[in-house]
């Protein structure tokens, strides 16, 4: 199954000097992690706020949010899940019936 989920840095709770390049780097690294892992499909930045949109790929949504929880950054306290949504099979290009 895949799933979309769209974050949102928390900006307003935590200034720039909190998102350390330690702390990038880390996320990075779990990120890489988890694209090996398969788990993770594609990840985009937003363009209108700080934050990302994330394809995933695993057999639950618990298991999509257990990825999203061993994400530095989410760990921290400093991001937001602003939507996890699961997606389904487009049906226009498949066979009509």
């Amino acid at each position: 199954m895949q799933f979309l989920s769209i974050s949102k840095r928390k900006v307003d709770e935590f200034g720039p000097e909190a998102f350390t390049p330690e702390l990038g780097a880390a996320e990075g690294q779990r990120v890489k992690e988890l694209y090996a892992a398969g788990v993770l499909r594609q990840i985009w930045l937003r363009g209108d706020v700080p934050g990302a949109s994330i394809l995933w790929e695993a057999p639950s949504e618990a298991e999509v949010r257990a990825a999203i929880g061993s994400l530095p950054i989410y760990k921290a306290g400093m991001l937001e899940i602003a939507a996890l949504v699961e997606l389904k099979p487009y049906p226009g290009f498949g066979p009509l019936k």
